[in-house]
């Protein structure tokens, strides 16, 4: 846990160092939020109705935005390399370098979901039941798009067919935290039952994620 930890650390100091990806996913989000009320007109009711999906799709959109530079910075200064070489569990690495991108580029986005909730109509019990579901969802997001990256970290130019794998596998990830969102503001489904499943989602992908990613890294750089 301590090895794990201090790797976090340094992961997030060299994120944090490189600097761009959280900011243009912020500000990506924020823009997606606040040009849905001009596309949808002044119904108040109908963005407060519709509010969660959107800061849950601008959140998602947002994340697929930055995972490019989750592993191809460290391919293309040789540090993927040096993992590879390390005495440390290359799964035990890449958990790190995803909890230290969540951590830099997921994270604001949840803390500025209730700001930008107010673009939408939202109450302050509506803002925070998206921000719950949002710290627990978003993380999913990053540890499915771990293995993205790993596919296509040894391709120029991999952006795009990131994203294009990243996004089916996320679509369940949407649907559980925009249902526990809406039951929590509008019912008449619990609460607990699509919350319970967003969970259950973060946590196979957190299990699952740093191996797979592993086992794509190590057959694409042989």
């Amino acid at each position: 846990m301590r090895a794990l930890a201090a790797l976090i650390a340094r992961d997030m100091r060299f994120a944090l160092r490189v600097g761009g990806g959280a900011l243009v996913a912020l500000l990506f989000f924020l823009t997606v939020v606040t040009l849905t009320p001009f596309a949808l007109g002044p119904d108040l009711a109908l963005l407060a109705r519709i509010g969660p999906a959107i800061l849950w799709l601008g959140a998602l959109l947002s994340s697929l935005l930055a995972l490019d530079r989750l592993l191809s910075v460290d391919h293309d200064d040789g540090s993927l390399d040096l993992i590879l070489m390390a005495e440390t569990p290359l799964e035990l690495a890449l958990a790190a370098k995803a909890i230290a991108h969540w951590l830099t580029t997921g994270l604001p986005l949840v803390v500025a979901a209730p700001v930008l909730g107010l673009f939408l109509n939202l109450d302050f019990s509506a803002s925070a039941a998206v921000l719950l579901t949002l710290l627990a969802g978003t993380p999913a997001l990053t540890f499915i798009g771990l293995i993205g990256a790993a596919l296509t970290v040894a391709l120029r130019r991999g952006g795009l067919l990131l994203s294009v794998l990243v996004l089916p596998l996320t679509i369940p990830v949407l649907i559980f935290g925009v249902a526990a969102s809406n039951a929590a503001i509008v019912g008449p489904m619990p609460f607990g039952a699509p919350f319970t499943i967003l969970c259950a989602l973060t946590l196979i992908s957190f299990v699952v994620g740093p191996f797979a990613a592993a086992a794509a890294i190590k057959s694409g750089l042989e």
